[in-house]
């Protein structure tokens, strides 16, 4: 199960917005000890049109358009990233 943890806004060379959603795969652990209990996975990151998303380190993300031999590079100045 994912679930949306937050929305990233970064931007290309040219000044074009991309909206990237970071989700994170939630584990339900409650058949173990306490009921209820989750654990949080690696997080996997998706523009809002569906593209994949590579988090480069920092405030750095690849971004995958169809139809582009290589990935668009993204930055953002979210205090989470940076």
């Amino acid at each position: 199960m994912s679930r949306n943890e937050r929305t990233i806004l970064a931007f290309d060379q040219a000044g074009n917005e991309y909206f990237i959603d970071m989700f994170v795969s939630v584990r339900d652990l409650s058949d173990l000890q306490h009921a209820g209990a989750t654990r949080s996975g690696l997080p996997s990151f998706r523009t809002r049109e569906g593209h994949s998303v590579t988090h480069l380190g920092g405030g750095e993300f690849a971004v995958m358009v169809p139809g582009e031999e290589e990935a668009i590079t993204v930055r953002t100045e979210d205090p989470e990233f940076v």
